[in-house]
């Protein structure tokens, strides 16, 4: 009898799934207790499923909770988790000196977003050197503010903070507050900010980039030209309604100066790209500050790096879509290029299969938890999106509502990763019989 392979999907989702359990029974282990009692198994599963899914809802404190070792199992968690499972088992096969097949280097390929074969592990290992680059520069400024308060043990939360950030995780050792200690020091602002846009920018982006500074290529692919102009035009747009809505919030930012305003506004908008990191309390946020904050929280980061949500390029190519449709053009156009239709029914598929998992999500929580709406939709947002704010619902959560939410982490985290393995494998596997057309009545 011939035994049935393992899909590339399946590989993902096993993996994910395996690297949750062995990181919960790792937690759930006396060792990984900062008081040597062992935390409930929920607790560790919930956090090894936020640490993995690099979401960052957190239903104990992790300053509080977990040893050295347990924070260290944490951080590795992360760090898998924000590099991507692709990346991570690709850089493991190049570490251990293991021939990549045709089918793993056409999936890192696909992956990567690249146009040929040819340099792929040079590549690779210039995003995994990229990666731990940045992180290292991050962590060296982090430690010019956290060394000097907290002495030797300011070089572990300097490291943790900078990986955690670079991955758009939110989880930080400092304090049951986040950042709010924090919301108007500039270099702290400043280093986490660049670490969560360079995170979530995406590989793809930073290496074109490099290539147009070194003068190697005329021009950025229309890939990173929509990557940037919409994080950019994402981060201004979401600052200045914060500021907006907020300017006179006693509770915010109301009684702030000026410069401290803006900091902390810009400064909310980054992390609601899926970073999670907080400098004011989200319930004490206004209805329209909630509202701006649920809409960035969905729309996320860019492809190929490590935010969530439906991605940057995604709402650009639905924009365009819909502006095609209502000006009657067949062609969807941006920058002067066509996007096909693969790249259409995908950004489709993506925020489809996003907005279910919201709204189910959203309904089962429901039907457990004892919240406002708002409150629950918030959460739910923040699951999907994997972005780790919280209205003070999280720690809330009875056994049914943090299984609800572990659940929606993990499809959050891998929902678009099998949509686009998916996709790829489409693409080369063509249908060849095709159905009638008969025209319906839409709108």
């Amino acid at each position: 009898m011939k035994k049935k392979r393992l899909t590339t999907t399946h590989i993902i989702l096993l993996s994910f799934l395996a690297a949750i359990f062995v990181g919960s029974g790792l937690l759930a282990l006396p060792i990984a207790s900062a008081t040597g009692v062992a935390v409930p198994y929920i607790d560790a599963l919930f956090t090894a499923t936020t640490s993995t899914c690099v979401t960052g809802l957190v239903t104990l404190p992790t300053v509080s909770t977990w040893s050295g070792f347990g924070q260290a199992v944490i951080l590795l968690l992360i760090q898998i988790g924000g590099l991507g499972i692709i990346t991570t088992m690709a850089g493991l096969m190049v570490l251990l000196h293991r021939r990549m097949g045709l089918r793993d280097r056409l999936l890192l390929q696909d992956a990567f977003n690249l146009n040929s074969l040819s340099g792929l592990i040079r590549f690779l290992k210039k995003v995994l050197i990229g990666t731990f680059a940045v992180e290292g520069t991050g962590a060296l400024l982090c430690m010019t503010v956290f060394v000097p308060q907290y002495g030797w043990r300011g070089i572990w939360i300097s490291v943790f903070h900078a990986v955690s950030a670079f991955c758009n995780a939110g989880i930080d050792v400092l304090a049951q507050d986040s950042l709010c200690q924090y919301a108007t020091h500039p270099l702290l602002n400043a280093v986490t900010m660049a670490l969560i846009v360079l995170g979530g920018i995406g590989y793809v982006v930073w290496w074109d980039v490099l290539q147009v500074v070194r003068h190697k290529k005329r021009g950025l692919m229309l890939h990173s030209k929509i990557a940037l102009v919409t994080t950019a035009v994402l981060i201004v747009g979401g600052a200045a309604a914060i500021l907006f809505f907020e300017y006179h919030n006693p509770l915010t930012i109301g009684e702030m100066s000026l410069w401290d305003k803006i900091q902390v506004s810009v400064f909310q908008s980054v992390t609601t790209r899926t970073a999670g990191f907080a400098t004011v309390a989200q319930q004490d946020l206004t209805t329209g500050s909630t509202l701006v904050t649920l809409l960035l929280m969905f729309i996320g980061g860019s492809p190929v790096g490590t935010a969530g949500g439906i991605k940057t390029v995604t709402l650009t190519v639905l924009i365009a879509a819909a502006l095609a449709t209502v000006r009657n053009r067949d062609e969807v156009v941006l920058y002067r290029r066509s996007i096909t239709g693969q790249a259409i029914r995908k950004t489709l598929a993506v925020a489809g299969m996003a907005a279910f998992i919201v709204c189910i999500s959203t309904g089962l929580l429901a039907a457990v938890t004892d919240a406002s709406l708002t409150d629950l939709l918030f959460e739910a947002i923040s699951a999907t999106a994997t972005v780790g704010l919280t209205r003070n619902l999280t720690p809330l959560l009875n056994e049914w509502g943090k299984l609800i939410l572990i659940a929606t982490m993990y499809l959050g985290r891998i929902g678009p990763i099998s949509l686009a393995i998916a996709f790829h494998l489409r693409r080369n596997n063509p249908n060849i019989i095709k159905n009638p057309t008969e025209e319906i009545h839409v709108g």
